[in-house]
């Protein structure tokens, strides 16, 4: 086999292995994809008019947590901490009934799934990514969409040990 050819064929079978490795997703009997066991989920709230805490965390299913408090949290820049998979499965779950069918699902004053919202609302922002760099991705100005799926996405951090970051600011 000519030295082109040999750097062919591992080059076919790198890819070959590298594929094997990524995940589809899942999805449920509903119908709306669920988390695998690979997959980072981004969970990070906007600015209100006001002190609404203002923070990002992001988790990943082998207990990685990293909180990043940017404006009116106990702890201000970035927290590693950990989490037990139960507290990720559990955290997935809630958010689960509102995660995007497809690639992006908005909510948002002006766009279909919104009509008059109040001004000057927090919003959540979600992103689930999978390890093949597949992603999904949620944004809910408060003011918008179901009342359920307000208080869903408002009550996810609870399943989480971050309320010591995000507590009230001292001062």
């Amino acid at each position: 086999m000519s030295k082109a050819g040999a750097i062919g064929f591992a080059m076919a079978g790198m890819a070959g292995v590298g594929l094997s490795g990524c995940a589809a997703v899942d999805a449920s009997p509903g119908g709306r994809p669920i988390a695998l066991d690979s997959e980072t989920i981004r969970y990070e709230t906007a600015p209100c008019f006001g002190t609404c805490p203002v923070y990002a965390v992001t988790l990943t299913p082998d207990g990685k947590g990293i909180f990043e408090g940017k404006r009116f949290t106990a702890v201000t820049g970035i927290r590693a901490f950990r989490i037990t998979s139960a507290a990720y499965q559990a955290f997935a779950a809630r958010l689960a009934p509102y995660r995007p069918a497809g690639n992006e699902m908005l909510y948002h004053p002006g766009t279909p799934n919104c009509g008059n919202a109040p001004s000057d609302m927090p919003s959540v922002d979600i992103v689930w990514t999978g390890s093949s760099g597949g992603r999904q991705h949620l944004n809910v100005y408060d003011g918008c969409g179901s009342q359920t799926m307000r208080d869903a996405l408002r009550a996810a951090p609870g399943d989480l040990p971050i309320q010591p970051f995000i507590g009230r600011p001292q001062g």
